[in-house]
């Protein structure tokens, strides 16, 4: 009698737990598919200072998870050119430092920021160094990778995700296409020939 009323009680408090567990995890995902598109995210630049997504507004964007000790490091200049070259037409590459790829990304924000200065002169915007995959995953990310049109994790580092002027994703490629790639490179084009509209107003 007395272990059927603790047995009970126990299985009360486990249920009870377990619902509230539950609700959270709702609330949270609720917040996540309201996201509308990136100008919902403020980030923390390379400098410390936070900014809105939505500070780019009106303007194609190229979203990349970066690393220093990486085969593909050396994309950072890729990414420059296309910087330089469309940057005046309204494109913008943001680069996310991640260390989630057999940790390649082991610097401090001030020493990535001066590694990225040094060797490969980049000016686009750089953030502050966050986790693209795993429980501890940015919500930035959670967007890109869990609610988007072209969900699946994120393959490795240099993954490119790019954003029309309305602030919602209309592609992705894979870390070993270059930026210099026909692919990506005609599909800035097209997105810089549509109209600012929806989000993007």
């Amino acid at each position: 009698m007395g272990r059927s009323i603790l047995l009970s009680a126990v299985l009360t408090v486990v249920g009870l737990f377990s619902g509230r567990v539950s609700q959270v995890q709702a609330e949270e995902t609720k917040g996540i598919q309201a996201t509308g598109s990136i100008y919902d995210f403020s980030m923390k630049r390379l400098d410390g200072a936070m900014e809105s997504l939505s500070a780019y507004k009106g303007k194609v964007v190229l979203i990349v998870n970066t690393a220093s000790k990486c085969g593909l490091t050396p994309q950072y200049e890729g990414l420059e050119k296309l910087y330089e070259t469309y940057g005046p037409k309204g494109f913008v590459v943001l680069g996310f430092p991640a260390n989630n790829f057999l940790w390649q990304e082991p610097g401090s924000d001030p020493e990535i920021a001066a590694f990225c200065s040094s060797k490969y002169n980049v000016t686009f915007p750089m953030f502050s160094k966050i986790s693209v995959k795993g429980a501890d995953k940015h919500p930035l990310y959670v967007y890109l990778t869990e609610r988007s049109p072209f969900p699946g994790e994120i393959k490795w580092n240099f993954q490119k995700y790019l954003i029309g002027r309305n602030g919602y994703l209309i592609a992705q490629f894979d870390p070993k296409v270059t930026p210099e790639d026909p692919k990506i490179v005609a599909a800035i084009e097209a997105a810089l020939a549509g109209p600012v509209s929806a989000a993007g107003k």
